[in-house]
């Protein structure tokens, strides 16, 4: 296995500077952040805990990355840098811009980007919204093949695959060499918590990435009638629920050769020592 950053958790460091402290610190490979570049100047609203989103650095334009992919691409040459996947937040309909990323990923010798399903907000049966994205997946699919990339979709709560079980229902509507799922258990802590092994034999060959950051509960307040309400945060690595030494046996009795790519958004360090101290402790119990 190997191990790479997802660049939402760099969000101080512009694109050559990312590339460049992940190659000091030891990762293998970059997971870029494909999206809405950021502001020119930092938000009135920006807070250390939401820099990762409101104000990333380290975010391709999603509108203009197959013209910038031969830039990305030289710079990750120079630190001899794998780009593992190429990150978006786009939906299935978004067929225009899912190819104008795939000939990027191209060009970058990227094997993998990211597809978002859409959320479930209880407004809508949720059937109809599981039926209308496998409908618009396929014209996704269709793609995939075209380009020679494997499209992920996240495990992700709120969404409409919050566990692996409803990921492999999605999934297995298509072909595992151009549909794949991103397994995340920090997300799974928030909702959709399975044994790990049985959801990573469940996906199979569809297995097509992995997440890792952690998250836990905490108690947010106690109503007058005396009802305590808990709520998911995210947590350092060392101190959440996931159980990264039993998530490391799984992948490598199942045979998993691809990344795992750390998504941290953990807020008791900073950026630099929080990388540093994930992959020492993913070296260890990987190696």
């Amino acid at each position: 296995m190997k191990l790479s950053v997802f660049t939402v958790s760099t969000p101080e460091y512009g694109i050559e500077e990312t590339v460049k402290v992940l190659k000091e610190l030891g990762y293998d490979g970059v997971e870029w952040r494909i999206g809405n570049p950021p502001p020119a100047e930092k938000p009135e609203d920006y807070t250390f805990e939401r820099r990762y989103w409101s104000y990333n650095l380290s975010t391709i334009d999603v509108s203009n990355v197959d013209q910038t992919a031969e830039e990305v691409k030289r710079i990750c040459d120079k630190y001899e840098m794998e780009i593992c996947s190429l990150t978006t937040y786009l939906l299935p309909g978004d067929t225009e811009a899912i190819e104008r990323v795939m000939k990027a990923a191209n060009t970058m010798n990227c094997k993998n980007i990211r597809v978002n399903v859409p959320n479930y907000n209880e407004k809508e049966n949720y059937n109809d919204v599981f039926n209308r994205a496998v409908e618009q997946t396929k014209g996704v699919e269709k793609l995939a093949e075209k380009y020679g990339v494997k499209v992920n979709f996240e495990i992700h709560m709120g969404n409409i695959i919050p566990s692996a079980s409803a990921a492999y229902r999605f999934a297995s509507n298509f072909n595992s060499n151009y549909i794949g799922i991103i397994f995340d258990p920090g997300n799974m802590v928030h909702e959709g918590y399975e044994n790990y092994r049985l959801g990573i034999e469940l996906l199979g060959g569809y297995l097509g990435h992995v997440h890792a950051k952690n998250a836990l509960w905490k108690l947010e307040e106690t109503t007058e009638d005396g009802v305590a309400v808990w709520k998911p945060t995210w947590a350092p690595f060392k101190k959440g629920y996931v159980d990264f030494k039993k998530l490391v046996t799984v992948l490598k009795d199942v045979g998993y050769t691809g990344y795992i790519s750390v998504e941290d958004f953990s807020n008791e360090e900073q950026t630099y020592e929080k990388l540093k101290g994930n992959i020492e402790f993913l070296r260890k119990i990987t190696e």
